[in-house]
């Protein structure tokens, strides 16, 4: 495997884990009371537009020239921490 590709998958791995957590912390805003849920749904809304952004950071880099992919590794690993903090901070506040 090239060192694109573990890249790749390793980034859509990660991906795959937040999709999870995201219906984890759905779940958890539908049992929450009314006025809880509200908020819930805010910051799941938020994560869906992040989530939205890194998969079209990674559809960029799939479509990205051999020569060109690793100069978009510092944008993609930016917005990754980003979701990754916003992630982290939403469940914090779901329990």
């Amino acid at each position: 495997m090239s060192k694109r590709e573990a890249y790749e998958k390793k980034l859509q791995s990660q991906l795959d884990e937040w999709n999870a957590e995201i219906d984890k912390l759905k779940a958890k805003a539908n049992a929450a009371e009314a006025d809880a849920q509200l908020e819930y749904q805010k910051q799941i809304e938020e994560l869906r537009a992040m989530r939205e952004k890194a998969n079209s950071k990674l559809k960029e880099l799939r479509e990205a020239s051999d020569s060109a992919w690793e100069d978009l590794t510092a944008g993609i690993d930016s917005a990754w921490d980003s979701f990754s903090h916003a992630v982290k901070s939403a469940r914090s506040r779901f329990k």
